[in-house]
């Protein structure tokens, strides 16, 4: 029969793999608990109807990329494109605001269908982070000196941070009608996509990555020359902020990010080292989105990391580790030896708990044990055999320096495991 394969572009995370994603998500989450951050766990299936009006009609994530369908009562549903709108429906629906400013996090799969590439996948995961209810430039500050933290913990370097303020939605219609007029004068040169955004999202023209189009957008208005002071305010004190701090950024005026939600402050962290897709973490200020969902007039900022693309980023800058499935390995030599291993390696975990210990399974002659033992990758080979059993000792051979084998009591096995693991 046929073979059945993972549906393009979701892909297995084999066991080879998954520590280092663990590793990523426990640096990550300790830094958001160092911040004060709580996480949120929220559904992968929303109403269609979330995104629409979050998102925005007319962007690529709506039009063309949203895993939708009809279930079985009639309801139109959709597999979560993006964190952002299901964590303010969360919020909305189960009353938090009540409970003052929120800083809330949330981890897992997103769902877009692209064309997979390196990168860029149908199933990819992101951590989110929301602030909800403040609306200062500290705290768009403290999410990008949070991520710069991030980059520091994990020891990624050559990652670089770019800016922009979208302004007001007032600014922002003042800025949208001199962009139609300079992009109408040039409509000869536009490519389809384009004209089609041209009178529905023009500012998505300023993200193109059509190389045709890259000469005209240059030329294009900035939308930095439109802001409104308030904005204009805003966006200097986070500037004045990330100074002070020493973190390099750059002024990008053709950011303008994907979603229509977006108000004033958007960053991106981007990298050479990735191909097209090199944008890891991305964000920015939706101060109107809480509102156009149902809610009170609430600022809003919040940022996601790719997870996929930063650990392909780690692996490129060679940080990436190499996993260890287990510290010890028992070996279980004989007949009463091999009853009693299993109750022997439950007493010893209780007594390490950050022991890694593997128990030799199906039997087998002392050579072949000790040859599971090593591939198994483990440091050590605790070996028990029916003289060990009488004399109450266990036989610790080291399977990676060559240490001489050692005989070590029953009693103070554990304080002595625990000694070799701290050296």
């Amino acid at each position: 029969m046929k073979k059945i394969q993972a549906i393009r572009g979701m892909n297995d995370l084999l066991p080879n793999q998954t520590p280092h994603w663990q590793r990523v998500e426990e640096v990550l989450s300790r830094v958001l608990a160092s911040y004060g951050y709580q996480e949120i766990r929220l559904p992968l299936l929303e109403p269609t109807e979330l995104f629409r009006r979050s998102i925005g009609e007319v962007t690529d994530i709506v039009e063309k990329e949203m895993y939708t369908f009809i279930d079985r009562n009639g309801d139109s549903l959709t597999l979560r494109p993006e964190g952002t709108a299901g964590c303010v429906r969360s919020i909305l629906q189960h009353g938090l605001l009540t409970q003052g400013p929120l800083r809330l996090w949330y981890y897992g799969p997103m769902f877009r269908h692209e064309r997979p590439q390196k990168g860029r996948y149908r199933q990819f995961y992101q951590i989110g982070v929301e602030v909800l209810g403040t609306k200062g430039p500290d705290v768009d500050a403290e999410l990008i000196l949070m991520t710069a933290r991030f980059w520091r913990r994990l020891g990624l370097q050559d990652l670089r941070l770019q800016l922009n303020s979208l302004g007001s939605p007032a600014a922002r219609i003042a800025y949208r009608e001199r962009l139609v007029d300079f992009f109408t004068a040039h409509e000869d040169v536009l490519d389809e996509d384009s004209r089609r955004r041209l009178h529905s999202n023009p500012l998505r023209i300023l993200d193109s990555k059509n190389p045709a189009l890259q000469e005209i957008i240059e030329q294009a208005p900035q939308l930095l020359d439109y802001l409104d002071d308030d904005s204009r305010t805003h966006f200097e004190a986070l500037r004045h902020t990330l100074d002070s701090a020493g973190i390099a950024y750059k002024i990008n005026p053709r950011l303008v990010r994907g979603l229509d939600y977006y108000t004033r402050t958007v960053f991106e962290w981007v990298s050479d080292q990735l191909g097209s897709q090199g944008t890891v973490c991305a964000g920015g200020r939706y101060d109107g989105l809480v509102e156009q969902l149902g809610g009170q007039s609430i600022p809003a900022v919040g940022f996601a990391l790719g997870l996929d693309r930063l650990v392909a980023l780690l692996g490129e800058q060679g940080r990436l580790k190499a996993s260890i499935p287990a510290d010890l390995y028992l070996v279980a030599v004989g007949p009463q030896a091999e009853r009693e291993s299993l109750l022997f390696a439950e007493r010893l975990r209780e007594a390490i708990p950050a022991a890694r210990l593997q128990v030799n399974y199906g039997g087998g002659s002392f050579k072949s044990q000790l040859k599971r033992a090593d591939r198994s990758g483990a440091r050590w080979a605790l070996i028990l055999g029916e003289d060990e059993i009488v004399q109450g000792t266990v036989s610790v051979k080291d399977l990676r320096q060559g240490q001489p084998q050692e005989l070590v009591s029953q009693d103070k096995l554990s304080d002595y495991i625990k000694q070799q693991l701290q050296s």
